[in-house]
């Protein structure tokens, strides 16, 4: 195995970029908009998507998962800001660290988990940010975010992949 590629570190960091300035751009009562009584609040949505790195390196990695604090689903922008923040670092630190000893990361789930890189964890972390924030921006145009507040968030966020 070789090192980390210098894209796929920039495209990961360029993602916590993105969840950060998604969660610059909502206000705490956007945080509680609900997809109805069967669907996920905003919190709980990035709740998920901060936990994902926690409970993907508890099995892959547990070292690299010490520390990391399991993120409620009615956290706070911050709360939720610093889990992003760890939890990016714990997975871009594992992948590296898996990636200099030339070993993969545990399988305990028996199903090949990043069996030929564990650079592929980074890139499912991306896949995974990006399928939950198309959720948030569905349930913000569907909860009445006005036009113009929308355009402010693409804004944000887009230019980031485009530098």
């Amino acid at each position: 195995m070789s090192g980390l590629p210098a894209l796929l570190a920039e495209s990961f960091a360029r993602n916590g970029r993105v969840n950060a300035a998604l969660l610059a751009a909502l206000s705490p009562a956007d945080l509680s908009l609900e997809d109805g009584p069967e669907g996920n609040s905003i919190d709980e949505l990035l709740a998920h998507m901060a936990g994902f790195r926690r409970g993907w390196l508890e099995n892959i990695s547990p070292p690299h998962a010490e520390g990391l604090s399991k993120v409620n689903d009615d956290a706070d922008a911050a709360a939720l800001g610093n889990a992003f923040s760890a939890g990016d670092a714990a997975a871009l630190k594992a992948v590296q660290d898996a990636l200099a000893e030339g070993r993969a990361f545990a399988d305990p789930w028996k199903e090949g988990a990043y069996a030929s890189n564990p650079a592929h964890f980074l890139q499912h972390t991306i896949v995974h940010d990006s399928h939950h924030r198309g959720q948030i921006a569905s349930l913000l145009r569907r909860s009445g975010w006005p036009k113009e507040r929308l355009e402010q968030l693409e804004e944000a966020t887009w230019p980031i992949w485009r530098e």
